[in-house]
């Protein structure tokens, strides 16, 4: 199946936003952290991951609280971003290298184009 030149070209252009926006984020981390406020019991700002399938949880200051949650947006950021360029990537090879002989089409699904 070739693709139209257009749809490669456009492929190729959202491709290219995609790893440009890669290269402007900023530090990352995994977990969770929450303000809980002053009262609460227990740590106000506490960040949570999972270590070897364990929860762990630290307590932070406001001001480590502020930096991880923003390197924990830019880490959500970046999944969703690489989740999109493997679609893209998928969608190239698919569309634009042969493939072996098939009884029915694959669908979308298949091709995690969905």
């Amino acid at each position: 199946m070739q693709p139209s030149k257009t749809a490669a070209a456009s492929r190729q252009k959202q491709y290219a936003r995609l790893r440009a926006q890669l290269a402007h984020l900023g530090w990352i981390s995994q977990g969770y952290v929450q303000d809980r406020g002053p009262g609460a019991g227990g740590a106000c700002y506490p960040w949570t991951r999972k270590v070897k399938g364990k929860t762990v949880c630290v307590a932070l200051s406001k001001e480590q609280y502020e930096w991880l949650k923003q390197a924990i947006a830019n880490w959500r950021a970046l999944q969703k971003t690489l989740r999109q360029m493997q679609r893209l990537s998928r969608e190239e090879l698919f569309d634009s290298l042969p493939g072996p002989q098939r009884r029915k089409k694959l669908s979308k699904k298949v091709l995690g184009l969905v």
